[in-house]
């Protein structure tokens, strides 16, 4: 007889908790005083009472909504001077914003491949790019991590198709860098297209690896990007020539199809890219946090603001977890299948809106509690 749906679900919680790679939602009280370490916040920029009052202004000016697709009705000024001011900054010829950077991702590999095309991907890229390369229904190629070798082998095999080659400048599980230089001069070689997702870069590296590679602009190399992480709000966007984004407000479907991005969150990631370029020392101040974190826990310090720190099992990475939680701190979890490696890991940031004396307990705690759980 056939099992029922509850029935399945049932077996699937099981099965779950047994492997010890359940997961829950908790809500966070707005007055929380937990020492967030597991957060995205890179640079503070969420709690910036510029930023804040630039969300509550644009909610008063717009309303709670956009109201529409971008097509339709859903452009809002706005949005217009965020797209140039995220093009200025990372010195690219244009911007378009999405709802999210998944949606960015989405709608970049969507509408540039289909079942004539190759997309080769890095393993370690994040899902939403594994999500977009399954959608296209293109052929796709996933080669090793940051194995250029791998990649223009991949290259050779694509006969003349339409070909995408998909990285991230920072990796987020790992936090290590591309070799973003070698992976432009091998698409440039063949006619790819690489593909870079800065979600970790921007703000981190200032206005990106890409940027600060001197790749933006680069005939052969577009970047998504988040505004959710060191911009501190929420959406994403597709940068490159114009030329690219008026393809993709014509093809794109996670564009074309999406309710526009709120005014709240586009105006607070304005306000939020404001002050990073105004402020330039976040960005160093997250690079020596993480350093010292690295440091302090014996593992090799991350390109990145978030540092991989092993551990032994699923359990032990959660017992860890919690032992970290009790005493006020709050880290990330990284459990199989969300770690392209397999190796459980505890997954904590390093922000430049903690103040000194929080940080340093916090790096303290943390040192401690990996010690008893390893």
């Amino acid at each position: 007889m056939t099992h029922s749906w509850t029935d399945w679900l049932a077996e699937q919680a099981a099965e779950r908790e047994d492997a010890g790679l359940t997961r829950r939602l908790r809500a966070r009280s707005a007055d929380d005083a937990t020492i967030d370490l597991a957060g995205n916040d890179y640079l503070g920029l969420s709690r910036d009472p510029d930023v804040r009052r630039a969300a509550a202004d644009a909610a008063l000016t717009w309303g709670g909504g956009a109201g529409a697709s971008r097509l339709v009705t859903g452009t809002l000024e706005v949005h217009a001077e965020l797209e140039r001011e995220l093009a200025d900054y990372l010195d690219q010829e244009s911007a378009l914003v999405f709802s999210s950077g998944y949606a960015a991702n989405l709608a970049i590999v969507t509408a540039l491949a289909d079942r004539t095309a190759h997309v080769i991907s890095d393993a370690h890229i994040h899902a939403s790019l594994v999500d977009a390369a399954r959608l296209s229904k293109a052929r796709v190629t996933v080669v090793p991590h940051s194995d250029i070798d791998a990649v223009r082998e991949a290259l050779a095999s694509s006969a003349g198709a339409r070909t995408l080659v998909l990285a991230e400048s920072v990796y987020s599980v790992l936090g290590d860098a591309a070799p973003l230089v070698e992976l432009a001069e091998a698409c440039a070689e063949t006619g790819a297209l690489l593909v870079v997702d800065e979600a970790h870069g921007i703000g981190v590296h200032g206005p990106g690896l890409v940027a600060t590679y001197g790749l933006a602009g680069h005939p052969n190399v577009v970047v998504t990007a988040t505004l959710s992480k060191s911009l501190g709000s929420q959406g994403g966007a597709v940068l490159g020539p114009r030329i690219l984004r008026e393809h993709l407000v014509n093809r794109a479907r996670p564009f074309i199809f999406d309710t526009a991005l709120a005014p709240a969150p586009t105006a607070a990631a304005l306000a939020a890219l404001r002050v990073l370029r105004a402020r330039p020392e976040l960005s160093g101040m997250v690079h020596d946090r993480v350093c010292t974190l690295a440091d302090a826990l014996g593992v090799v310090p991350p390109d990145g603001a978030v540092l991989s720190i092993p551990m032994p099992s699923p359990q032990a990475a959660v017992a860890a977890q919690a032992a970290v939680l009790a005493e006020g701190i709050r880290v990330g979890c990284f459990r199989p299948p969300s770690v392209p490696d397999g190796i459980s890991r505890l997954r904590a940031t390093a922000s430049a809106g903690i103040n000194a004396a929080d940080w340093e307990r916090a790096v303290d705690v943390l040192v401690t509690v990996v010690k008893d759980h390893q």
